[in-house]
């Protein structure tokens, strides 16, 4: 089941005075229910206005973007928010976690915010702390706990609402490698385990390994896709290696699996 359409995308900034620039021109790609796929690309590849496009952050200017039935690019500014609200999770590079609130209650803020229950909200964390690992230091402050955990806990606040799809933005960028690895790991299992939908950018070939399909952006359009298949994470890590370096090198065909 394809749970992210995206169709003869563009993005142009410009005015009428100045050339107009393409940040992103005719992306098309689908994403299935369940997959874990990684955008790749330089800095000025159009990576970042994908996703904000994706996220109803920037609007396009021309094509379509379904998440199931709903076209993003046909809707109004005022209805973005609740969209967002029901059917995104986000997680970025600097947590966005609120150090006046527990990590309970950082996890729980998106259900409070929508006047769940609170016997439910309740019950919902748990469930999802209990999933990542985290259900021991619920009661402790962001500062309290470790780069992983408040990264566990972002990702637990990105769950918490059962949204279609998570859009991950740098995830790793303000991480030490040790660290890194962990929090890519629970991606993994968060993929694997519990089935969620991610789309992660990323500038680093080696958090992108842990997805199933890489989507390499250069120039605003999809250069090539490399997918995983049954290939073993290392294994996977070479490809996108030798893309990246045909990428940064002269133009040359690549053939994608």
């Amino acid at each position: 089941m394809t749970i992210l359409s995206v169709n003869k995308l563009k993005k142009q900034y410009g005015t009428k005075k100045s050339k107009n620039v393409n940040a992103l021109d005719n992306v098309n790609f689908h994403i299935k229910k369940g997959e874990f796929v990684a955008i790749m690309g330089a800095s000025g590849s159009g990576k970042t206005t994908l996703l904000n496009c994706i996220a109803t952050i920037d609007t396009a200017t021309e094509g379509s973007i379904l998440l199931e039935d709903i076209d993003i690019t046909k809707l109004k500014q005022k209805d973005c928010a609740e969209f967002r609200r029901n059917n995104l999770g986000f997680i970025f590079q600097d947590f966005h976690l609120l150090d006046h609130l527990t990590v309970e209650e950082n996890i729980a803020l998106a259900l409070s915010i929508n006047d769940v229950d609170s016997k439910i909200i309740t019950q919902k964390v748990n469930n999802t702390a209990k999933q990542l690992g985290i259900e021991e230091i619920l009661n402790k402050y962001p500062y309290e706990t470790s780069g992983g955990q408040k990264q566990r806990c972002a990702c637990a606040r990105a769950l918490i609402t059962n949204p279609k799809l998570v859009l991950a933005d740098e995830p790793t960028g303000a991480l030490d490698s040790a660290t890194s690895q962990m929090f890519l790991e629970t991606l993994e299992d968060m993929n694997k385990k519990l089935k969620t939908t991610i789309l992660m950018v990323t500038h680093d070939g080696y958090s992108a390994s842990y997805a199933n399909k890489v989507l390499v952006l250069k120039d605003g359009k999809i250069f090539t896709q490399i997918k995983k298949n049954d290939k073993s994470r290392s294994e996977f890590f070479d490809d996108i290696l030798k893309v990246l370096g045909v990428l940064g090198g002269k133009n040359e065909t690549i053939k994608t699996n």
